[in-house]
């Protein structure tokens, strides 16, 4: 193995593709080009089921391509070629699509008996959309009727002008460059290469090499390659065309296939784009669709074997250089498409599955451990789409076509020796949006809270999903943000009209919020999927459908039924174009009535007629409203998908509805802004929620209960408006009494002082909670609910005393917690940062504050009274701050009693629910008597 490596690092190292329409001869192409070249002995035939690539025995049984297959073979004397053999048939196109992303060169084969056909049109634009320069090699010239010159024009008019002849003007550089009818005809070509023939009358081997890389000539050949005629001519003509790409040293790599050795182990496939892969070397990336540049490396992984494989046997390796395809063992996070290093990821892939089976399985199967091992084959088939319905329990799979359920069912058999059975199939769907919404998701259960606003846009046609950030790191931490992308990437997003996945949008993040304690990153999930979810619901949602482009040909005579067919289907065409006696019709038509129809085409043609389709792309539905009434979804029911938000009042957090998200938000909403809220407004709104019910999921029973309530809190809020323009009569009610008790006059005499400092009152409030019976009985079952009762004593006990009061909690267990002071109501509220306990912040508060204003603590703290003291604080103990605001509540029932309307109202407003309502009847019971 060290010769060979030693070997590699003189030559230059060319990834070669084969691509063709089915029944092209592309495998007998690649089996001539072997034998010519020496790599192999014996020459195999497709009708003798021995070709050197088609390893699979389901391959050999059919005559087609199913897994794209590599062997190395050299040309010439420093060249080593990787020679790709894709799939042809169309159910299998995916296999072939993501091997264009490594190839060097493209050789793209087309029979000289049946032309440009259907799929060899995909082939091209998925060549032209990938950027790999062409070579053609038109096979089966040897049979009767085939004509070089007609087939040259066909391929200038389907597919490129420049198509050049390279065969013709012989096997030599010299011969080409000396032919002027040759040189004239690739001069026309490019505009710079024509300038310099009109000069000086040639062209060189390097300039042509040049165009052909940039894709502005495509040279073809002509020949047999089960004769192995014009076989020879070509390999000499792409060794003397091919440049070898240039590489950097730092090291990058694609990866373009996943597959499995027949010991189990994985394998990824790979080309080295830069640098030099190493065996016991270290290859990190980061999992597919993640955000997270900044955050250090996702996984990283050793290489155990670097295999280069010839067929189905593969010699292993030390190093592979760069230029050079490989398969690699040892890494389990990789999948196709993916940059390593340097290399950046590949684009989406073009061709998608469009029909739906379900997998019936027998019944002592296990489906969730079937799930599982499909989940297997679906990492090496590109175009099987596993999909998992909760609601049924059954496993659906996404294919392209009928031959790709046979191979399916074969791997599935041999592999894990189970007898899977496919329904008869379904479209797949997909749901995309008419206009531009924002989507507002917020998840706020006890202790956890994120808040994201998503705008959805459409997007062009077939542009599929895209995710952008558009939020200002003053708003969103840089982190959240990216944590939010991966979330909307992680997962298949389900449209609102049939559940069925949306596409062709742009999705941006514009706002969100975190809190500095309780966020999570499972918060942020759970608000971004609502937030796309709640935006689909207030969007205009459109049905797509998959359609193909098709070439419908027909006798002459024939053409009006097949124009009628086309119409009856909902599909389009144009004019009919006249070839001798047959009559082609081209254009677009929903795939779910091509489904049956080639058969319908060769009864009624008595098998002259032929149907060439390709997928076009997902376009409106041509009977949306028949479609999404046969499905019945309900994007309500719907569970796992939930359209509302969850938000958190007293302790506990409660559902909201999608139509009512707005009105709880906390953060502005960016596509329409609201004017900025009065006073009034605030206190409206916030009256709302804080009278929200409580509930975790709606039952019908618990959703009407819901609207009750609902309305209740309504009838509230009007209530709430009128409070807040009682505050100042109160305040001037309370300026000028004289009757005030004599308790309540000694206990405030302090305050009453017209010289009087500011007042600051600290306290620490685990340890009131835990010295008060009531709130130690409470904080046993919940310590948050027992944290909200005493903010709103203390808030009431504010309200009467006028000081600053600072309520402190500890959170120094807490691990990076920078501190946090909030306002709640008329207090402030501080969370100390980490390895700080309440009382050491109250101790430096006290002391920075001690001598300039008047300032006590409550706290029944031994140690810290000591403390307290000695900076000439007031203290009060847990026992006496009780009996104060028992006091405090006392002077307000009296106070409460003989005031007016406008007090009643303002107190009402601005106490906490019970001690209002305990107030009033008191009140009431005072007028009775």
């Amino acid at each position: 193995m060290g010769e060979r490596a030693k070997e590699n690092k003189t030559k230059r190292h060319l990834c070669v593709g084969l691509t063709a329409h089915v029944d092209a001869g592309k495998t007998t192409l690649s089996e001539a080009m072997l034998y010519i070249s020496g790599s192999i002995r014996k020459l195999g035939r497709v009708d003798n089921q021995d070709t050197f690539l088609d390893t699979f025995a389901l391959e050999r049984e059919r005559g087609i391509t199913i897994f794209s297959k590599q062997a190395v073979m050299p040309l010439g004397e420093d060249t080593m070629v990787t020679l790709l053999d894709t799939p042809g048939h169309v159910d299998f196109s995916a296999e072939m699509e993501r091997t264009l992303q490594v190839l060097d060169y493209a050789v793209l084969v087309i029979s000289g008996a049946d032309g440009v056909q259907g799929h060899t049109e995909t082939l091209w634009q998925l060549l032209k959309r990938y950027r790999v320069p062409t070579f053609l090699f038109i096979n089966k010239m040897d049979q009767d009727g085939t004509d070089e010159k007609c087939l040259t024009e066909e391929l200038k008019s389907r597919l490129s002008d420049g198509c050049i002849d390279f065969s013709a003007a012989g096997a030599g550089e010299g011969e080409r460059l000396n032919d002027d009818a040759f040189l004239e005809s690739v001069a026309m070509c490019d505009e710079v290469l024509f300038e310099k023939y009109l000069e000086t009358g040639a062209l060189t081997t390097a300039e042509i090499s040049a165009a052909i890389r940039e894709r502005k000539i495509f040279p073809c050949f002509f020949g047999s390659a089960l004769k192995l005629t014009g076989v020879d001519i070509f390999l000499k003509g792409i060794l003397e065309y091919m440049i070898e790409p240039e590489y950097t040293e730092e090291f990058g790599a694609k990866v373009y296939k996943i597959a499995r050795d027949e010991q189990g182990n994985r394998l990824t496939y790979l080309k080295v784009t830069g640098g030099k892969l190493e065996v016991k070397g270290l290859l990190s990336g980061r999992k597919k669709g993640s955000h997270t540049e900044d955050e250090g490396v996702v996984w990283q992984e050793k290489i155990n074997q670097i295999r280069l494989y010839s067929g189905a046997k593969y010699e292993t390796t030390a190093e592979a250089e760069a230029g050079m395809t490989c398969a690699v063992t040892g890494l389990t996070e990789t999948y196709p498409g993916e940059g390593l290093g340097a290399e950046e990821e590949s684009e989406l892939p073009v061709l998608e599955p469009v029909l739906s089976y379900r997998i019936g399985l027998p019944q002592d199967c296990d489906v969730h451990k079937m799930l599982q091992a499909l989940r297997l084959l679906e990492e090496e088939e590109p175009l099987l789409h596993i999909v998992w319905n909760e609601s049924l329990g059954e496993i659906h799979a996404q294919l392209m076509g009928e031959v790709q359920i046979e191979v399916l069912k074969r791997l599935i058999q041999e592999r894990f020796g189970v007898l899977a059975e496919f329904d008869a199939g379904n479209i797949v769907y997909k749901e995309t949006i008419a206009n531009t919404v924002e989507g507002v998701g917020h998840f706020e259960p006890l202790r956890h809270y994120a808040e994201v606003h998503l705008l959805l846009e459409p997007g062009e046609r077939g542009s599929g999903l895209q995710f952008f950030a558009d939020c200002s790191e003053d708003v969103l931490d840089r982190n959240w943000q990216r944590l939010i992308l991966t979330h909307l990437e992680e997962k298949e997003h389900k449209g609102v009209l049939i559940g069925a996945p949306i596409t062709d949008m742009r999705i941006t993040l514009v706002s969100g919020k975190a809190h500095i304690k309780h966020t999570e990153g499972g918060d942020f999930r759970q608000a971004t999927y609502r937030a796309v979810r709640q935006g689909l619901k207030q969007a205009r949602s459109i049905l797509l459908e998959p359609y193909y482009e098709y070439r419908l040909e027909v006798p002459a005579e024939l053409i009006g039924r097949a124009m009628a067919d086309v119409q009856r289907m909902s599909g389009e065409f144009e004019p009919p174009v006249q070839q001798s006696d047959m009559a082609v019709l081209t254009g677009s038509v929903p795939a779910i009535h091509m489904r049956e129809y080639q058969t319908e085409l060769i009864s009624y043609t008595k098998g002259r007629g032929r149907l060439f389709c390709t997928l076009k792309g997902y376009f409106p539905c041509h009977n949306e409203e028949e479609v999404v009434a046969r499905a019945g979804y309900d994007s309500e029911r719907d569970t796992e998908n939930p359209t509302g938000s969850v938000f958190c009042a007293h302790g506990a957090g409660f559902v909201v509805k999608w139509n009512e998200v707005q009105e709880y938000m906390h953060l502005e909403n960016i596509l329409n802004p609201k004017k900025e809220e009065t006073k009034e407004e605030q206190i409206y709104t916030s009256a709302a929620v804080r009278r929200a019910s409580v509930v975790s999921a709606l039952s019908p029973e618990e959703e009407a209960e819901l609207e009750r309530m609902a309305e209740a809190s309504r009838q509230k809020r009007e209530q709430a408006r009128k409070k807040y323009s009682y505050r100042k009569a109160f305040s001037a009610e309370m300026r000028n009494e004289k009757n005030v008790s004599a308790d309540a006059a000694n206990l405030h005499s302090y305050k009453k002082k017209k010289n009087s400092r500011k007042e600051y009152l600290l306290v620490d409030g685990y340890n009131i909670i835990f010295a008060w019976e009531g709130l130690r009985e409470l904080a046993e079952v919940n310590i948050d609910g027992a944290r909200g009762r005493l903010m709103d004593i203390l808030s009431d006990y504010q309200g009467v005393k006028r000081c600053f009061l600072i309520l402190v909690f500890d959170a120094y267990r807490l691990e990076g917690f920078p501190g946090e002071v909030q306002k709640y109501h008329n207090i402030h509220v501080v969370y100390t940062k980490e390895a700080e306990t309440a009382d050491q912040y109250i101790e430096k508060v006290a002391h920075e504050i001690g001598r300039k204003y008047d300032v006590t603590v409550a706290t029944s703290d031994g140690t810290e009274q000591v403390i307290i003291r000695g900076q000439g604080c007031r203290l009060l103990s847990a026992k006496e701050l009780k009996a104060e605001v028992e006091l405090v509540r006392k002077e307000l029932r009296e106070e409460y009693l003989g005031k007016g309307e406008s007090t009643k109202n303002y107190l009402f407003h601005y106490l906490d629910e019970d001690t209002a309502e305990e107030l009033e009847q008191v009140r009431l019971g005072k007028r009775k008597e």
